[in-house]
């Protein structure tokens, strides 16, 4: 589906966005028109306080530093209030019941829980029983806010979706199992280059094989071939890897003469922090045709629209 031809309503009926799996392909479209309004708007300094009066509660279960900066400022943009709430893993040992957790900030007047760094279980646990809206930002597994940046990025940059070609080359963590199942759903060519020790889950690749052929290899060189976008992720964030698993890692690394193989007008896309020297090197990252920075900047707009999309 061409993402040009689409017409917008800007209005999705899932209620939650815990992965992109459970998004159709115009559900995303929708939140990425709502996210070229948001930034047209920044851009012209034009009124978004459409919030006003709302209450985004984060439960934050790690660290993080973008990701929080642009959605503590996001909510403040679009007219709303941010509360950061305390969560620890002694807690839920603790006893600290879920269901009670949603319902009682809910009585709050929270409009929506944005989390982060919480388990698969306990988030399915959380949308079963919440009245409001539960938004993930980052867990084991997914990523969505920052697919949903990054499809916007490349929409924006290369004035399309359907029919580029994405290469993810690196480890297969949560950012490249969201990163390719929104591709895939967009129209995009996916091709995925890890070593096995660090490969995306099978369950994850055949969920992605529903919508679409994605090539799976564990040669970068393959999967960089003619690209349109190349892409990696850090290794070590939250987890550091030892000396083995970086010396596997290392043929990965996207330098000089890795892009030399994609497509001459290719870009480089990484969704930060980054390691120069690792998985990234200095000349690719800091280069001309590096788009780390507007991922960076889109990540804003992206939360913006996803909250006005999601809370009622």
């Amino acid at each position: 589906m061409d993402i040009n031809r689409y017409k917008p309503s800007y209005g999705i009926e899932c209620k939650h966005l815990v992965k992109l799996t459970d998004y159709t392909t115009e559900e995303i479209f929708e939140i990425l028109y709502a996210t070229k309004a948001m930034k047209s708007k920044f851009i012209a300094h034009e009124d978004t306080r459409i919030l006003s009066g709302v209450t985004i509660a984060l439960l934050f279960g790690d660290t993080s530093l973008r990701t929080r900066s642009a959605l503590e400022i996001g909510v403040r943009q679009l007219g709303a209030v941010c509360v950061n709430l305390p969560y620890s893993e002694h807690d839920m040992r603790a006893g600290e019941n879920i269901k009670d957790i949603v319902n009682v900030i809910s009585r709050y007047g929270v409009g929506a829980l944005v989390t982060r760094g919480i388990s698969v279980k306990e988030l399915d646990n959380f949308c079963a029983v919440s009245s409001i809206p539960i938004i993930n930002s980052t867990n084991e597994s997914s990523m969505p806010i920052q697919t949903i940046c990054d499809l916007f990025t490349i929409w924006e940059q290369r004035g399309r979706l359907e029919g580029l070609k994405i290469a993810y080359v690196g480890k297969g963590a949560a950012n490249a199992q969201s990163l390719i199942m929104g591709c895939i759903k967009c129209g995009m060519e996916v091709a995925l280059a890890t070593p096995n020790e660090f490969s995306v889950s099978r369950k994850m690749l055949d969920n992605v094989r529903q919508f679409g052929h994605i090539t799976v290899t564990d040669n970068p060189v393959e999967a960089v071939r003619g690209a349109d976008i190349v892409y990696t992720d850090s290794y070590n964030y939250h987890t550091a890897i030892g000396e083995r698993e970086r010396e596997i890692l290392k043929p990965y690394c996207v330098n000089p003469a890795l892009m030399s193989f994609a497509s001459p007008t290719a870009k480089f896309m990484h969704s930060l922090p980054a390691s120069r020297g690792v998985e990234v090197t200095a000349e690719v990252i800091d280069g001309k045709n590096s788009l780390v920075l507007v991922q960076g900047e889109n990540k804003l707009h992206a939360i913006k629209a996803i909250l006005a999309m999601l809370v009622k």
